[in-house]
């Protein structure tokens, strides 16, 4: 399948891992010097068997009690997360074709929606392990966010139409079409405005509920990608075809910092749980973790294929990811279909 919108291959515009900003190396901060510990006592990647074929996307839900994972196979699974591993509770059927995103309900713990590109979104309860509402939209999906007051779920499609539904009634109330290839979209954190990446590297504003254009940002001289906002509200970042990663302030809407050690087009980015660490990967054959205040490389976890989606637990320094399947040099039908934790003991 063609990857997301604007996560093609190409090499990005920049070689070279430079650290993010330039200057003499400075001491590592007391918190880099912590989690570096606690990563060398925990470096372990360990694999989790979810589906038949290619992992689109992994999200945790909002206790972090259980892991999501939509695939190319048409199904989303569910795992319960117990002392250090994963254990798959369930696995849900229904769609017609891939599940290309989905996410947890923003406060409650047992409410979760895909995205297809069957052109429905479908809503699943894990107490029923039923799915609870079926919404047609009019194209194929491939991004979708809840709001944070859980009222509302956005979706975008291959059209550039974003449809946003009432998450109770399960109606559209609105939709919009723009001029332009969207990527990922998401509210911030007060629920007042939305934000969309696009495909000539700028952050769309708009207000909301009202929808109106508020400001477009040029953030990358290439297509922007990804974009996520940080659980503390201070920040967003945003992922771009040029390789870069780059943080921006939410109140006065300018660039604060940019992370540049990736060589490829930046597909996904993940804020830990306190704000302070940013995970972003790519077709590079790692992921980039780095600190928020200062860009350096708190570590980087090493992946043997690109990587199409990460999140890090809502409350622990644990990330989940999935890869694109290996090619030829291993038991590809092994390695098809997993999730992947990164953070366990190293003895577990």
């Amino acid at each position: 399948p063609p990857p997301p919108h604007g996560a093609g291959p190409g090499r990005g515009a920049r070689g070279g891992r430079g650290a993010g900003g330039g200057g003499p190396a400075m001491a590592l901060s007391p918190y880099v010097q912590a989690m570096q510990e606690l990563f060398r006592a925990n470096t372990r990647s360990r694999e989790f068997p979810a589906h038949g074929a290619k992992v689109h996307s992994v999200a945790w839900s909002c206790c972090g009690r259980r892991l999501a994972s939509g695939s190319f196979d048409k199904t989303a699974s569910v795992f319960l997360l117990e002392k250090d591993r994963l254990v798959k509770e369930n696995n849900y059927r229904g769609h017609g074709d891939s599940v290309d995103q989905l996410c947890w309900h923003p406060s409650n713990p047992d409410l979760f929606v895909t995205a297809s590109g069957d052109k429905t979104i479908r809503i699943w309860d894990v107490r029923t392990t039923k799915c609870i509402a079926t919404v047609n939209t009019k194209g194929e999906n491939i991004n979708i966010c809840w709001s944070p007051d859980g009222q509302t779920i956005a979706v975008g499609n291959k059209d550039d139409v974003v449809t946003f539904i009432d998450a109770k009634t399960h109606r559209s109330k609105a939709e919009e079409q723009f001029k332009f290839e969207v990527n990922e979209i998401s509210w911030n954190n007060d629920n007042n405005m939305f934000f969309l990446t696009n495909g000539n590297g700028c952050i769309n504003i708009l207000s909301y509920p009202e929808l109106k254009p508020i400001q477009s940002i040029n953030a990358h001289p290439s297509n922007c990608i990804c974009i996520k906002f940080d659980p503390m509200g201070k920040y967003f970042a945003t992922g771009s075809a040029d390789a870069l990663v780059s943080l921006w302030d939410v109140d006065e809407l300018v660039c604060v910092r940019c992370f540049s050690r990736l060589d490829w087009p930046v597909r996904t980015l993940s804020f830990s749980h306190d704000g302070k660490m940013l995970a972003s990967a790519s077709e590079d054959h790692f992921i980039d973790i780095a600190e928020v205040e200062t860009g350096e490389k708190l570590w980087e976890v090493q992946c043997e294929s690109p990587t199409f989606t990460v999140a890090w637990h809502p409350k622990r320094p644990l990330l989940a990811f999935a890869c694109d399947d290996k090619d030829g040099k291993y038991d590809s039908s092994r390695e098809a279909g997993t999730v992947k934790l990164f953070g366990l003991p190293n003895d577990s």
